[in-house]
């Protein structure tokens, strides 16, 4: 979770055509599978994969990340540039200690990955859905995990081949016959 500092400043009120004094607010944001789902119901664009996102969905987005309750929306308008800096550090945050090493010269999915793609990952590998409020990166990382360690544990089809054609010809050898006697 991030919390972010909005200070107090002055402010013009046009209906009363005087200044007031805009109270200082503090924001409690998180980047989660939540928030983009969100984000995506309201946009209907992929957000993970999407690299043309304008400032007002930015925006947008940081809103869908506000867990503070009874936010107005100019609070939004009123973030400085330290306040944007934090949230882009804060998505970036890899959130784990784990290290990925890179595996050759393989390209990436062509795949869009929406919420929806990840809520079926989540759900083919059997992650509780307490998990879509972890940060992103952290929940993406647990993905990436269970996918590994699902992987070392299955035989390929070849070496299932080679190991029944090894049974297969050690019987042959034992009932050199064709076959046991009954």
């Amino acid at each position: 979770m991030l919390t972010i500092h909005i200070p107090a400043e002055d402010g013009w009120d046009e209906k009363n055509n005087c200044f007031v004094e805009l109270k200082a607010r503090t924001l409690q944001l998180e980047h989660s599978l939540v928030s983009i789902s969100k984000w995506e119901s309201i946009t209907e664009k992929t957000f993970i994969s999407n690299r043309k996102i304008s400032t007002e969905e930015t925006m947008l987005y940081v809103k869908c990340m506000t867990i503070t309750q009874n936010v107005e929306d100019d609070i939004y308008n009123r973030l400085t540039d330290e306040n944007i800096q934090q949230i882009n550090e804060y998505i970036d945050r890899k959130m784990s200690a784990l290290y990925f090493p890179k595996e050759g010269t393989q390209h990436g999915s062509q795949e869009s990955i929406t919420s929806e793609v990840i809520y079926y990952w989540m759900i083919a590998l059997n992650i509780p859905f307490e998990c879509q409020k972890w940060h992103l990166n952290r929940l993406l990382a647990l993905i990436q995990v269970c996918n590994i360690k699902n992987k070392t544990g299955k035989i390929s089809k070849k070496a299932l081949m080679e190991r029944n054609r090894a049974i297969n010809e050690a019987r042959r050898n034992k009932f050199k016959e064709g076959g046991p006697k009954i």
